[in-house]
């Protein structure tokens, strides 16, 4: 129903009969859902009226948190955030990806261990 925007009645209707046929079935695991749902509703009906979500928002966290881990070792604080930042930019995400594990690996064994060659030098 998401992107249709439906009116409230016709999201309630719906609700409705989700959880007629949640409390029919024995299925343990259909009443923790329907559970969850009841528990999470205000904001499942936000997003289903609005369109509006916040992926973006978690799609740049998820990317901070992964670029985060791979900087642990840095010393300065500095440069981590700054590789955090940098990998959070459209530029970087569209084009050079020398960063993935098979290329990693491929340029390991080609430049005697060192992974990047220098290209990381300024993150």
């Amino acid at each position: 129903m998401s992107g249709t925007h439906p009116e409230r009645h016709v999201l309630r209707r719906a609700l409705h009969r989700f959880y007629a046929s949640a409390a029919a079935a024995r299925a343990p695991e259909i009443h923790r859902l329907a559970t969850t749902i009841e528990t999470w509703w205000p904001a499942i009906e936000a997003a289903i009226l609005t369109g509006h979500s916040n992926a973006r928002s978690e799609g740049y966290n998820r990317l901070a948190k992964h670029e985060g881990r791979n900087a642990f070792g840095f010393r300065n604080p500095i440069n981590q955030r700054r590789r955090i930042r940098w990998a959070c930019t459209r530029q970087h995400r569209q084009g050079d990806n020398h960063h993935d594990r098979a290329a990693r690996s491929s340029a390991m064994s080609r430049n005697g261990g060192l992974a990047c060659r220098g290209r990381c030098a300024g993150l």
